[in-house]
């Protein structure tokens, strides 16, 4: 198919652009089956359609604080930040200074007293407090251990039993899920280099051998042309399709 809708469907795809079945590509199961993982890989790391930005839900359980630690789904690559949200005993209610400031402002825009201008001016400065003084929680993350490490918190009963935590993360798109992840123009163009390099190398050992009717093996030149168009490939991922690096700032 034109337009792949699962793994072997794209595997498939890539063979017939480079040849097949007209020509017999020289590359074991096995071997695509890794150059597609390699794809795929490559493809959730840097490309931004590979991720969603979202919002992962925990209640914490005993377990995460004599661990120290919570434990996240595989799928999360990176953890952004966290918000911390308490049950309604533990929240200034009607008191807090920003319900107050909601309250009586709104009204006197409503009215016509008030002004945007100092509306905004008056929000950005209540932002910088609640920045300096109670800021948002430390946390570590690494992506091969699933783990997010929060400093401080469990340890001074910042965090307890039953708190939830909201944290804002960015994960994988499962391709299983959504299939039209295969049908990717980077994935198609990508993969289907490097089932060409992983040819070109299969071959090399065979160069310059002569076959009947005169043919001669290059698998050199097959290996070359898609290095360097993988490389190309990768250039534009990193350039083109890659999120902006996110700075963290205080």
């Amino acid at each position: 198919m034109a337009t792949p809708s699962s793994r072997d469907e794209l595997i498939n795809y890539c063979l017939r652009r480079l040849g097949a079945p007209v020509i017999e590509i020289n590359v074991d199961i096995d071997q695509l089956e890794d150059r597609t993982d390699d794809t795929l890989q490559l493809y959730q790391e840097y490309h931004s359609d590979a991720v969603v930005r979202t919002f992962l839900k925990h209640q914490v359980t005993s377990t995460d604080i004599s661990n120290g630690y919570i434990t996240v789904d595989d799928s999360i690559i990176y953890i952004k930040r966290l918000f911390m949200i308490r049950g309604s005993g533990n929240s200034a209610g009607m008191f807090d200074i920003k319900y107050q400031m909601s309250l009586n402002d709104i009204y006197d825009l409503n009215t016509y007293i008030g002004d945007l201008a100092y509306y905004e001016q008056t929000k950005q400065y209540l932002a910088i407090l609640d920045a300096k003084l109670t800021g948002y929680p430390h946390i570590d993350f690494n992506r091969h251990q699933n783990r997010v490490y929060i400093h401080g918190k469990f340890s001074d009963q910042d965090i307890l039993e039953d708190d939830y935590l909201v944290f804002e993360t960015f994960k994988i798109v499962d391709p299983q899920t959504y299939t039209d992840v295969y049908n990717d123009l980077f994935v198609k163009e990508y993969l289907t280099q490097a089932i060409k390099q992983q040819w070109g190398a299969n071959l090399i050992k065979f160069e310059g051998m002569q076959l009947p009717g005169g043919v001669t093996l290059n698998g050199r030149q097959l290996y070359d042309d898609a290095t360097q168009e993988m490389l190309r490939l990768e250039d534009k991922l990193r350039n083109t399709y890659e999120l902006p690096v996110d700075f963290f700032v205080g």
